[in-house]
């Protein structure tokens, strides 16, 4: 199909001329005065991004520059040459760790099927905890209770990991140099929960135990602070939302219920979708500071097991290619979650 002038320009019939149309003619300057408005913008808000530099080079350090040592996965392991200089093995090291039927093969789907346990429970207990304490925060009419209360659960998230699990270690593990009966061992011992054998011997050396103390004290680590972003959703709702509701005889829990619930909603959805995309992404710092020997069954995750073969095993591209397989898992959580979402509320990450 050819292109007439009539297309793009006016037709005056007083003169019997065609003329350039003024919507095209300001589309045509902006297009080719582009990046002088952007210069234009950026000498205009010149602090801003000063301070966009220092994210910037964290991600370009922390997360492009590092891609590169992923060529590993694929290349015969020599600490001698660099990566680009290693023969390429193709997909020797994913064959060996899905079936190389090896105790490699069966370490790799144990800690794949622990990463992905301890996740989904974290998921399934641990994501509707925020959304219960945001409601709580709501309904306390003190601005300073309220203030109070809210830095009380904030403050474990400030803690650092290694404070965090000593602290859970003197709970459930060591209550004194005496003894190795934490408070809370203790406490599960006297009202019959667990028995007095395994009290002593410590539960974070009981494979039983570990999901249940690293789901707990991930949700007291975390669940404050991940309420704020839902607090905020909901001093957002306009009151003359909760008036109708009260007009209509609704009393506070169905107020939550048909008022704020449904009002939060999208942002309920855009952080499960961004929760389940991080489902298989278990920082194993946590991990590596609470289990032991006794516990691998249980506790051993993909992140630890590629920091056992990568740095006391020497083996990068068997950590390596471990990695990869469950960032590429995790890339196909997000896509799968946020197309359901998207086709069931029409709420949606991108």
């Amino acid at each position: 199909m050819k292109a007439k002038a009539a297309d793009f320009l006016l037709y005056d019939e007083a003169t019997g001329q065609y003329r350039e149309n003024p919507e095209q003619a300001v589309r045509d300057d902006v297009e080719k005065h582009y990046w002088l408005h952007v210069g234009r913008t950026i000498l205009k808000d010149w602090r801003l991004y000063i301070m966009l530099i220092p994210m910037l080079l964290v991600f370009l350090f922390w997360r492009y520059f590092p891609m590169y040592e992923l060529l590993g996965c694929f290349k015969v392991s020599d600490e001698v040459k660099s990566v680009s200089e290693q023969l390429f093995s193709g997909f020797s090291y994913f064959k060996r760790l899905l079936v190389g039927g090896d105790g490699l093969s069966v370490e790799f789907w144990r800690a794949l099927r622990n990463t992905f346990i301890l996740s989904f429970y974290g998921l399934c207990f641990g994501f509707p905890v925020p959304i219960i304490l945001a409601l709580f925060f709501n309904e306390i009419k003190s601005n300073i209770a309220r203030s109070v209360y809210q830095v009380l659960t904030y403050l474990p998230k400030f803690m650092s990991t290694v404070v965090m699990t000593s602290l859970v270690m003197m709970l459930v593990k060591q209550g004194s140099l005496t003894t190795g009966m934490g408070i809370v061992s203790q406490a599960l011992s006297n009202i019959g929960l667990i028995s007095r054998e395994t009290a002593n011997a410590g539960l974070l050396n009981n494979a039983a135990f570990f999901r249940p103390i690293y789901i707990i004290s991930g949700i007291w680590e975390s669940a404050g602070y991940d309420s704020i972003v839902f607090f905020a959703a909901i001093i957002a709702i306009s009151p003359t939302s909760y008036e109708a509701a009260q007009i209509d005889g609704a009393n506070k829990m169905a107020q939550m219920r048909y008022v704020v619930l449904p009002s939060i909603l999208s942002t309920i959805v855009i952080m499960l979708i961004t929760r389940i995309g991080s489902l298989l992404n278990i920082g194993y710092e946590k991990v590596l500071l609470l289990y032991n020997a006794n516990t691998y069954v249980t506790a051993d995750v993909v992140s630890t097991f590629a920091q056992r073969y990568g740095l006391a095993g020497a083996s990068k591209g068997i950590a390596s290619a471990a990695e990869m397989m469950n960032n590429v898992i995790g890339m196909l959580l997000v896509i799968g979650a946020n197309t359901i979402a998207r086709k069931a509320s029409d709420v949606s990450l991108y």
